[in-house]
């Protein structure tokens, strides 16, 4: 991959080899894969969704909300997609600076200013 950008929902890339637009039309809707070395560092306070996966997430008292499966878009904030035990729906948790307090991804570790009895 030589250069990509996002454009609306998507993202657009120059890929080497692909050539014209024939080329790149066959290539369509194909998932693209980088190596995570080739990830660019994130600036403070920036994180890589998939770094997210898997994290624990707790309230400001320690207990637990759940561990986090996914990350959705909703067009104004991503969301946390949070597996509780027990539940078959996911807790939802705006990914914002006024319900996320900190992220602690070496130690796998999100504090959230929310309540288990909030959804």
């Amino acid at each position: 991959m030589r250069l990509a950008r996002h454009h609306g929902s998507a993202v657009v890339a120059l890929l080497a080899g692909v050539a014209t637009r024939d080329d790149a039309e066959a290539l369509k809707g194909w998932r693209v894969h980088a190596r995570r070395e080739d990830f660019p560092p994130p600036d403070a306070g920036e994180y890589y969704w998939v770094d997210l996966i898997g994290c624990q997430v707790v309230d400001r008292d320690g207990a637990a909300l759940g561990v986090v499966e996914g990350l959705l878009d909703s067009g104004a904030q991503a969301i946390l997609q949070l597996h509780v035990d027990g539940r078959k729906q996911p807790r939802l948790i705006p990914f914002v600076d006024a319900y996320v307090v900190d992220v602690d991804v070496a130690a796998r570790r999100i504090v959230a200013d929310w309540q288990a009895d909030f959804d």
